[in-house]
């Protein structure tokens, strides 16, 4: 018993040390090996509903409810709200929002509503280690919440054909993000 306890010991004291925790932050070659792991576990639950809810909920809660708050402030109006996967030919949609009333103006926004999680993620990024004390846990943490973030926030194929379903929409849009890029930069 002493054994496995010394065992458990050295892992656990290997796995808090400053030696990994250092090899963490500053190479990036694991965390790209981190996220695509996590992501690959993500879509290796896609034939299992229940997994894949249990392990899509927080990203596809994020991703909704971007469509469905913008949508309701554009006056998009939300009819339905879905969270729960279902079954679509050979894979699971994993959330939806329906809308009443799509137009011109409220289109491209309430579709790609969903990017807006990028600056939550760029906010996050840049303050969250500033906030809170490095560990190999929060580094862990981190790269899970980022990874959750950026991967829910980008829009679906549903999403790129209802936001380019307009084209006075579209030109609007695109005139205001250019104009928008040209007074920050």
């Amino acid at each position: 018993m002493n054994f496995m306890e010394d065992g458990i010991s050295s892992l656990w004291n290997f796995i808090n040390s400053q030696s990994l925790l250092n090899t963490l932050i500053h190479d990036r070659f694991i965390l790209m090996c981190l996220v695509l792991f996590l992501l690959r576990f993500k879509y290796a639950t896609y034939k299992n509903i229940f997994l894949t809810a249990l392990i899509n909920i927080p990203g596809t809660i994020l991703h909704e409810l971007a469509h469905f708050l913008i949508g309701f402030l554009l006056n998009a109006q939300p009819t339905s709200f879905s969270l729960f996967p279902k079954k679509s030919g050979n894979a699971y949609v994993t959330g939806s929002v329906s809308f009443r009333h799509i137009k011109f103006y409220n289109a491209f926004p309430s579709a790609m509503a969903p990017l807006l999680l990028l600056p939550i993620a760029y906010w996050f990024d840049k303050y969250y280690f500033a906030n809170v004390h490095t560990t190999v846990w929060n580094y862990l943490f981190y790269v899970l919440l980022q990874t959750v973030l950026i991967e829910n926030a980008i829009p679906s194929h549903t999403d790129f054909k209802v936001a380019f379903s307009s084209l006075s929409g579209t030109v609007f849009y695109t005139l205001l993000i250019i104009g928008i890029f040209a007074f920050f930069l």
